[in-house]
C-alpha cells in the first residue's frame, strides 16, 4: 500500500478487488463441489468488514473516514455460508445457479472495481500534469 493521501481511494478500491477476486476463486470452487456430499457453500466476508470500519464515526466525511482507515487490518474472511441448512439429503447446500448467477454479479464487481481504478490513477495524473 501507498502512504500518502492521495491514494486513500486506491488503496480501499485495490482491497475490494483482491476480496472480490478471492470471492471469484471461492465460487468456483462451490461449482467444482456442487455433487460432493456433505460440502457446504462458502463465501467471503468483505464488504461487512469495510462497512464496519467505515461506519465507525458517524460525524465524519468519507474522506476523512477512508483516511483513517487501518488497511491491513481489512481483510476478506471466506466464510461457511448457511453451515446448518441443505434442501438436499446428501447434506450439500450448494445451488449451481445461485453459483452461476453470484459469479456473473462478483464478475461484474470486480470490473466495476478495476474501472474505479483506472479513474482513480487517470485523476491523480491529470493532477500531477498541472
Amino acid at each position: 500500500m501507498i502512504n500518502s493521501n492521495a491514494f486513500d481511494y486506491i488503496n480501499v478500491l485495490d482491497k475490494a478487488a483482491d476480496a472480490s477476486w478471492i470471492r471469484n476463486e471461492v465460487i468456483a470452487n462451490n461449482i467444482a463441489n456442487v455433487d460432493t456430499p456433505g460440502y457446504k457453500r462458502q463465501d467471503v466476508n468483505f464488504e461487512d468488514e469495510l462497512e464496519r470500519a467505515l461506519g465507525n464515526s458517524r460525524y465524519k466525511s468519507m474522506d476523512a473516514k477512508v483516511g483513517s482507515l487501518k488497511y491491513k487490518n481489512l481483510k476478506p474472511r471466506v466464510i461457511n455460508d448457511y453451515s446448518n441448512f441443505s434442501y438436499r439429503t446428501d447434506k450439500n447446500n450448494v445451488d449451481i445457479d445461485t453459483e452461476n448467477v453470484t459469479l456473473a454479479a462478483n464478475q461484474l464487481k470486480y470490473q466495476g472495481l478495476m474501472a474505479s481504478m483506472r479513474t482513480e490513477f487517470s485523476n491523480l495524473q491529470s493532477v500531477m500534469k498541472s
